[in-house]
């Protein structure tokens, strides 16, 4: 089922992150119609900012494809734990491992963890970000600044560096960056900007990682209907999001959540340093 915009109240969370569970309606990531046919059969996964939003569906998507998963996320636990149940509905293992992602230690903790738990590594999907609203740069803190550098794009590094002794010939890492990666977006200025960084990092780090057999790509979704929405707007905001782009509604988690199957499985062998763009009809540039 599809959602359009008259169906999203406005809606705020006073809570940062904010909650899948207290979103209304709750966002989409399981799709009854989506069949799995082993393109992920027994690999590993680990998924940051898997707790709720795009990182649950890609993690339910992954569990439908025969991957088990680790978690990481801040301190969601709860929406934590019903991605955990529904991965283990799939009869797949389901790793939740909280921590702070600004720490280079709390991520080299997180893989420690998953190969301790596994035994393996194969997929990496570097998805945790935050995002503050800021109506002019005047508006921007210097504190969220280091703060939304720190989770968007620095993780990223750190995840990796953590990860590649373990990553063998055939693993894939996916980087999610955004539309407003290309387009920029005035309202959400240092965001947009970790955004480009990472488009930038996944293109640089394409072909030195070929060299191992690894491929690097990323995704860029458009509106998706997550908590990062009535986490960073307001009300009135929240009650248009999604209006703006061609098909007028926002995505749901599960409209994105296989471009990251695809890109983890063999069937995009032939791929790296791309990035796939669901986000409801906009023409993106180079």
């Amino acid at each position: 089922m599809t959602i359009t915009p008259d169906q999203i109240s406005g809606q705020t969370q006073e809570r940062s992150p904010a909650l899948e569970s207290k979103m209304r309606p709750k966002p989409e990531y399981d799709n009854p119609d989506y069949k799995g046919s082993g393109k992920l059969q027994d690999k590993v996964a680990l998924i940051t900012g898997g707790d709720s939003g795009i990182g649950r569906s890609v993690a339910v998507h992954y569990a439908k494809e025969g991957a088990d998963v680790a978690i990481g996320y801040l301190d969601e636990h709860n929406d934590a734990r019903k991605t955990q149940e529904v991965v283990e509905s799939y009869d797949r293992k389901c790793l939740l491992v909280p921590g702070d992602i600004r720490s280079e230690e709390v991520c080299q903790e997180i893989v420690k963890k998953t190969i301790d738990t596994f035994g393996k590594l194969d997929i990496l999907v570097n998805n945790a970000a935050i995002q503050y609203l800021e109506p002019s740069i005047d508006d921007i803190d210097p504190a969220q600044l280091g703060d939304i550098f720190a989770t968007n794009i620095f993780a990223m590094f750190y995840f990796i560096k953590a990860a590649l002794p373990h990553l063998k010939p055939g693993s894939s890492i996916i980087n999610t960056t955004s539309i407003n990666a290309y387009k920029g977006n005035s309202a959400l200025m240092s965001y947009s900007t970790t955004k480009g960084a990472i488009l930038a990092f996944t293109r640089s780090l394409a072909k030195p990682m070929l060299e191992k057999g690894i491929r690097v790509n990323g995704v860029a979704p458009g509106p998706i209907w997550t908590p990062f929405i009535p986490d960073a707007f307001g009300e009135e905001m929240v009650s248009e999001f999604g209006k703006q782009v061609p098909m007028q509604r926002p995505g749901q988690p599960k409209e994105v959540a296989p471009s990251f199957v695809f890109l983890a499985s063999e069937d995009a062998s032939y791929m790296a340093g791309q990035v796939l763009h669901p986000n409801g009809g906009v023409v993106i540039g180079a």
